[in-house]
């Protein structure tokens, strides 16, 4: 018989690596378990009778790199090429981003003018950053915050508002938290490489690869170990990706991001509808209480009771197969490909994995609000992708993406329409209240709230008032976009937990999370945004690398 793998998580990490394993020449059994009613996780998309899409999560991705060029390859595989919205790379949403600072807007400086000359919110013409850059001698420190990077490399005025802008808008986060060696591992190698960022990045790396795991310039590969010495997971490498007719498309078109017609959720959906038939066997409603391992080195995932009910402890808890604890039953599986949170992960492992569960709980995660606007009759001030907003401004609003300017086939039939969305705080999963019916086609305007700053800003999100979010997305967008009528259309959403933060030594925890994992002989792989990357394309990389790693048969 073929070996049984357990996914657990049903997410965009746990459904790539269920696809990939279902497409190797000598597949296992393979079963994905879910705790919640739907698969996809933090992709969400609400589709309305008129047929707006409103994206609740990510809302879309990259093509660029091998782990973009991966995630086009899945696309086509899938069927969904006629279903691609691309963004070209002259498109206003790829060329126009701005910064809300000092009670205005301000498009970020593109081009050699926008360098040479002072444009606000900067004083200085960022010129004066890249020879600050050119002339800083390279840190010695082998880890700091993204913030005192930025500020030691360029100056304080980009490390207080472009730096800190960015942080908000890819984590959720505060620069001065976040470590710079793993959010953002290609300047701190440049700066190994050429002891100037703009240096090495114009250069490139001219990597040798080294010993241990390493690569060069000092910074290790994040390392996931299944059984013996067989490494399970890391971040994709510098690898071309799997070429398909939808990348070099992207390539001639210079794409900025695509989505999908139905929304990011489509991806999550097809998917699955490939996995069903392969014999991939898709359990929703299926939380895991606990991880036990067996005396012959399988996991136990259970035991279960009916009700969602755990049942007693067995009188053997360390018998020497794997097994998984559900709500309702037990599954013994050969090896466990966990696309759980770490957090998460950490609370069902046995006692004698309390050293691993020790450094998951240290990696934390934010809480993000999600209000999705939609108006009619109204004119943006700017066209762009969106604007950020640095934390000396607002600490409790994030941004707000003009999801209507990139992705105009999701408005809907009937009047012309801004869609826009507003995030807030860190993110849980939870849904709030939707208004509105059918009004025509509307703008829609996207407004993310809260992150690290959801606490002091909102309190708890698990009780956090989504009125109390919807009116302070409404606000946000009359004071910093001047839109006055009240949308014809909201929806807010409350994601638990849902962005980790890769905040100083996160390098070493991974490094210690891997030596465990590897001393132990444990037949566990760990995927997901946790690691090693937050991004859909990310997710579905460390997917591919762990399946890859596992079955000695690299994708």
């Amino acid at each position: 018989m073929p070996p049984t793998v357990a996914v657990v998580g049903g997410g965009i990490s746990g459904l790539a690596a269920c696809y990939h394993l279902a497409r190797g020449p000598r597949p296992p059994k393979v079963l994905l378990l879910e705790a919640s009613a739907r698969l996809g996780g933090w992709l969400q998309s609400t589709r309305t009778a008129d047929g707006a899409v409103f994206e609740h999560g990510p809302r879309g991705i990259r093509p660029a790199g091998a782990a973009g060029t991966d995630t086009l390859h899945m696309v086509s595989e899938l069927g969904l090429e006629g279903d691609v919205l691309p963004v070209p790379g002259d498109h206003p949403a790829s060329r126009n981003r701005f910064l809300y600072t000092g009670g205005a807007l301000h498009k970020l400086p593109s081009g050699l003018g926008g360098l040479l000359r002072p444009v606000p919110p900067f004083p200085r013409a960022l010129l004066w950053s890249g020879v600050r850059d050119l002339l800083a001698p390279a840190g010695t420190e082998p880890d700091e915050s993204v913030h005192a990077f930025a500020h030691r490399r360029f100056g304080r005025e980009v490390a207080d508002i472009a730096v800190d802008s960015l942080c908000r808008g890819v984590f959720a986060g505060d620069c001065r938290a976040l470590s710079v060696r793993s959010c953002f591992p290609a300047l701190f190698q440049a700066e190994q490489r050429r002891r100037s960022v703009l240096l090495g990045l114009a250069l490139g790396s001219g990597e040798r690869r080294a010993g241990g795991g390493r690569m060069a310039g000092g910074t290790p590969r994040c390392r996931h170990y299944g059984t013996g010495d067989t490494p399970v997971l890391s971040p994709a490498g510098k690898e071309r990706g799997a070429e398909s007719g939808l990348s070099r498309r992207a390539r001639a078109e210079r794409w900025s991001q695509w989505s999908l017609r139905g929304g990011m959720e489509s991806l999550a959906e097809a998917l699955a509808a490939f996995l069903r038939p392969r014999g991939v066997e898709l359990r929703c409603h299926a939380p895991l209480r606990r991880l036990r391992r067996r005396p012959d080195g399988r996991w136990q995932v259970g035991p279960w009771c009916g009700g969602g009910v755990p049942c007693p402890a067995p009188p053997h808890p360390m018998l020497s197969f794997p097994q998984l604890a559900l709500a309702d039953g037990t599954v013994t599986a050969d090896h466990v490909v966990s696309a759980l949170p770490a957090a998460a992960l950490a609370e069902v492992l046995p006692a004698e994995a309390e050293p691993l569960a020790q450094e998951l709980r240290r990696i934390p995660a934010v809480s993000v609000a999600v209000v999705n606007l939609q108006y009619e009759g109204v004119t943006l001030p700017v066209t762009g992708f969106g604007h950020l907003v640095p934390s000396s401004e607002d600490a409790s609003l994030l941004g707000i993406v003009y999801d209507s300017v990139a992705f105009p086939q999701h408005d809907g039939a009937g009047a012309a329409s801004v869609r826009l969305t507003v995030s807030r705080g860190g993110w849980r999963g939870r849904a709030g209240m939707i208004r509105g019916g059918a009004h025509g086609a509307a703008g829609a305007l996207q407004v993310m709230l809260g992150g690290a700053w959801f606490g002091q800003s909102f309190g708890d999100p698990a009780t956090v008032a989504p009125a109390l979010l919807l009116q302070r997305a409404q606000a946000a967008v009359r004071e910093q976009l001047g839109l006055e009528p009240a949308p014809t259309r909201s929806i807010v959403r409350v994601h638990q937990a849902c962005i980790p933060q890769y905040t100083l030594g996160h390098w070493q925890r991974r490094e210690r999370i891997g030596r465990f994992l590897a001393e132990q002989q444990l037949p566990l792989s760990l995927v997901g945004a946790s690691y090693a990357g937050v991004s859909v394309n990310d997710c579905i990389a460390s997917a591919k690398a762990a399946v890859g790693r596992l079955t000695g048969q690299p994708r």
